[in-house]
């Protein structure tokens, strides 16, 4: 029964409205009780006098308000609903639920999870089981069949996933379920997408045992996604994609960002009336584009919208160098002809305006190249030497050619990566038994090592390199007859590299092969720090541990329990829930896998052709509102009114104001507490900030150092998280939710311990904050310095890693106790487990604590100590990392190396320090238990 936009769930009720004339009837017959005053008797009288006539029934408008009480009583009871929705088709053996969660749901994944709840509680209602099933989780999920409230808990923990979906294996699974549950009713809530083996996966759903399809979708395909993120000579370019079928222009704005987050340039993409693909290009300077670390289109909240760099999207600036003079009638004859060709693609160049090296070298090193190539250059003028030795030193990639200028100029320790034989070696000439020589398979330690050799490359002349124990560690290309091609060493923190040939074809035809391009463009890489890493790894076909993530929604997170290391490849990389979209590799160097590549399209899904009866519906959320509570609560609200309208009329609010004011009140009191907002507000004398004091104090908690870099502060909450949990599992403390403290302003006495992780890129604190952590030592606190550096240098090292420079510059500031390593003895080493090591994320570097008073007598240390606590304790073993864990309870990181054990014996060191903290030497102290028992029995 129901009238738009009202609908009655039990309209058989209402037929109690016809009940209302009787109660109209019975309150004329019942007028409220009579005012009873106490007065002298002639004083009553008066006013009897007085009056006309005795009420002998209700006021008209306390009637009328009984009245409409009584009817929204009836009328709340009837369960009324307010612009009812159509019951969806959830009927049959079962209702089987197949939902995308992929990349493309992400954006209205809220209006998906409402279409679905409808669904199930129309199951619900009917009694019918449901299955669901997404389409982009674990190949061996649960799928049920469930019941309705269970199938709500599955619905509400899932989340999309920034991946493609599988849906011919998700849809066989749901089939196989089907088998057993003939003429089930099947909700398909698609994502708008085609993708492969979409005809195949609905004939396996659709035709043995559905009854109905039930058909969810997009009014249209809203999604913009970034296919292509290109580093050109002018700018960079991008490229976007959207759906077919849209014939009005558009237009969308892309940003990049670098790798803390800041936007720093912008670029408008431009698709003409019914055109599928925009470009536009970002124009700014390279050394800007260099620090590009992804690109993200504006108001696209998905992962398609994203696309991360690595170091492929980097350009460097490329000094050249030659000592002859170009021919422009012979440009093929030029040194610097075919370099210029390779390079140009993916490398800025510049020349200097003189030939004088003297002049040169240094107009080239004033514009900070990452490289710099010397085609056949001869003697380095001893005045620019230095400074060129110098730029090499610091991090600049020096190439060399040979030719007959460097044949003849001698050895250069400085500025070769190997010894020369003095002269040239000739092959294949009148006076040489040798014929000229191929390039034989690259070597594995080299850049080029997954290369294929050129076949058609000769060499005929070439410089040669005096044999030294270390010639093959520097070689990276040989010929045939075992001879060096290509030889590069690190020097420093730059590299030298030396093409054993000229750069044009008259010693060998390498320049004009495709394997000469290839050769420059992996050298170019290799010309800053992060190239060096992934290089190496790609050559070595290794895996790439998951570094930064690209969520569903395009935020980039941190690497999922799912992830798994990736093997790069030549060729775009199928994006799984092992691999999703993001950044492999580490710090040093990463490797960027994109969900979108050139070759992506956005094809609209296109409804199965089946004989069964099919339900379309779109993607809405649920807009019918229940009216029985807000009936029952204004009823409620009238029955006070009454009730007050009754005290009135009876002479109580008149007469007694003392008890009308206690009773008006307590009325008042119950009126809020039906609305749920009832405030009472109470005047006291505190002060700001003393709830949150009361609050920081009434449990223990465990604080760490707000150091302002995302991703260290990210960890060291999740570390202490899972320590905490820990705890509460382990031990009788049950902390509370940990502290991020910013030194320099919040309170820092409430809590026992505080976490601090050092990292060189945080900013140095200032004097001040320094200050307030000694005074919080000095008053008992502990702060556990965390360097996270185990596999660089510890703190005692002679050559120290910017952590721990950092650390030695904080603690410079600080009055600090000698220190020593944990002795075997100590109580940090019983005060809850037997713990013989303290290890962390990594394991090997030692717990540093307050040395002890006698540190000589083992025998009383450190029973003799006293009672108090280190006040500080160092590490480099990187304990938050090993802690760390996510909502799930699952670790964050992996340990190194990957051992179980270390993470549990991590935790355990955790348990060991807190317990050390709040108890002391309490465990030191059991040696003198004997002897009080003794004295006691005397």
């Amino acid at each position: 029964m129901s009238w738009l936009p009202l609908s009655f769930g039990a309209p058989m009720v209402l037929w109690g409205l016809l009940a209302l004339p009787v109660i109209w009837w019975l309150l004329r017959l019942t007028p409220p009780r009579p005012q009873t005053e106490v007065f002298p008797p002639l004083r009553i009288l008066a006013r009897v006098l007085r009056r006309e006539e005795t009420p002998h029934q209700s006021p008209w408008w306390l009637t009328l308000l009984r009245l409409l009480m009584a009817a929204l009583v009836v009328i709340a009871l009837a369960e009324p609903v307010f612009n009812p929705r159509e019951k969806l088709p959830a009927e049959g053996s079962a209702l089987a639920l197949v939902i995308d969660n992929d990349w493309a749901s992400a954006a209205d994944w809220g209006k998906r999870v409402a279409t679905a709840e409808r669904l199930i509680a129309d199951a619900g209602s009917n009694g019918v089981p449901v299955v669901i099933a997404f389409t982009a989780e674990k190949p061996n999920a649960e799928i049920g069949p469930f019941d309705a409230s269970a199938a709500f808990d599955r619905l509400r923990a899932a989340k999309p996933r920034p991946i493609p979906t599988d849906r011919p294996a998700v849809y066989a699974r749901v089939a196989a379920t089907l088998e057993h549950l003939p003429g089930a009713s099947v909700a398909v809530l698609a994502d708008g997408l085609a993708a492969n083996g979409d005809e195949a996966a609905f004939r396996t759903l659709l035709e043995k045992n559905a009854s109905r399809l039930v058909w969810v979708t997009s009014d249209r395909i809203s999604l913009t996604g970034l296919t292509g993120a290109d580093n050109e000579v002018d700018g960079f370019t991008l490229t976007a994609i959207r759906a077919p079928g849209d014939p009005a222009p558009a237009q969308v704005t892309a940003g990049a960002f670098d790798d803390k987050g800041r936007r720093i340039a912008d670029a408008t993409l431009t698709f003409a009336p019914g055109n599928t693909t925009a470009t536009g290009t970002m124009k700014v300077p390279f050394e800007l584009r260099n620090d590009f670390a992804s690109i993200a289109l504006d108001g696209e909240h998905q992962a398609g919208a994203v696309r991360v760099l690595d170091e492929s999207s980097k350009r460097r600036r490329v000094g050249l160098l030659s000592q002859a003079e170009a021919d422009q009638a012979q440009p093929l004859l030029s040194p610097l002809y075919y370099i210029r060709r390779a390079l140009q693609p993916f490398a800025d160049l510049v020349e200097p305006s003189s030939a004088d090296l003297a002049d040169a070298i240094p107009q080239l090193l004033d514009q900070k190249p990452a490289m710099i190539i010397m085609a056949d250059v001869g003697t380095i003028p001893e005045q620019v030497r230095q400074r060129l030795v110098d730029w090499v030193d610091k991090g600049g990639t020096l190439v060399r050619f040979a030719g007959s200028r460097l044949a003849a100029a001698g050895n250069d320790d400085d500025l070769l990566p190997v010894r020369l034989r003095s002269g040239e070696r000739a092959l294949g000439g009148a006076l040489s038994w040798t014929a000229p020589q191929a390039v034989t398979e690259f070597p594995k330690n080299g850049p080029f090592a997954d290369l294929a050799p050129p076949a058609e490359v000769t060499v005929s002349r070439q410089v040669l390199a005096e044999p030294t124990p270390d010639i093959v560690e520097r070689t990276w290309a040989t010929l045939a007859d075992g001879t060096p091609l290509v030889t590069g060493m690190k020097k420093d923190k730059g590299t030298l590299v030396l093409f054993h040939v000229t750069p044009e074809a008259t010693w060998s035809n390498l320049p004009i092969s495709g394997s000469f391009v290839e050769m420059l463009r992996r050298i170019v890489q290799l010309s800053r720090n992060q190239g060096a890493a992934v290089a190496n790894a790609e050559a070595a076909a290794s895996s790439l541990a998951p570094y930064r993530m690209i969520g569903a929604d395009g935020a980039l997170v941190p690497p999922t329990p799912d992830a798994r290391p990736l093997v790069p490849a030549a060729g775009p990389l199928p994006v799984t829930l092992e691999n999703p979209p993001g950044l492999y590799g580490s710090e040093t160097g990463v490797f960027a896998h994109n969900l979108l590549n050139a070759s992506s399209t956005f094809t609209p899904l296109a409804r199965p052709q089946i004989s069964l009866p099919v339900t379309a519906i779109p993607y809405a959320f649920d807009e019918s509102e229940n009216l029985k509570g807000p009936l029952v609560t204004l009823a409620l609200l009238l029955m006070v009114l009454d009730t007050l309208a009754v005290f009135w009329m009876g002479g109580l609010l008149s007469r007694r104001p003392r008890r009308a004011a206690t009773t008006a009140a307590a009325v008042l009191i119950a009126v809020g507490g039906l609305f749920g907002h009832a405030d009472l507000a109470r005047a006291d004398d505190s002060k700001p900030g003393d709830s949150q004091a009361i609050e920081d104090i009434s449990k223990t908690r465990i604080a760490y150092v707000i150091t302002g870099e995302p991703g260290i502060d990210s960890i060291s909450r999740a570390g202490l998280e899972g320590l905490t949990r820990f705890l509460i599992e382990k031990t009788a403390l049950e902390p509370g939710p940990p502290a991020g403290v910013d030194i320099a302003k919040d309170e820092l006495t409430f809590y026992p311990l505080i976490y601090w992780p050092i990292d060189a890129t945080a900013p140095m604190p200032s004097e001040a904050a320094i200050a307030r952590i000694d005074a919080y030592m000095q008053q008992g606190g502990t702060v556990l310095f965390d360097t996270r550096d185990q596999f660089a240098n510890g703190i005692d090292a002679g050559s120290a890693s910017p952590a721990t420079e950092r650390l030695r510059d904080i603690l410079a500031n600080l009055n600090v106790p000698p220190l020593e390593p944990v002795p075997s003895d100590h109580v940090l080493t019983k005060s809850f487990f037997i713990l013989p090591e303290f290890p962390g994320r990594f394991n090997g570097s030692p717990l540093w604590v307050e040395a002890s008073l006698d540190a000589s007598n083992t025998e009383n240390r450190p029973v003799r100590t006293g009672d108090g606590v280190s006040p500080i304790m160092i590490t480099a073993n990187d304990f938050a990392g090993a802690w760390a864990v996510d909502e799930n309870g699952d670790p964050m990181l992996p340990t190194v190396p990957p051992d179980p054990m270390q993470r549990v014996y991590a935790l355990r060191a955790g348990v060991n320090i807190m317990m050390y903290m709040l108890t002391g030497n309490y465990k030191s102290d059991q040696v003198h238990v004997p002897v009080l028992l003794e004295r006691l029995g005397q």
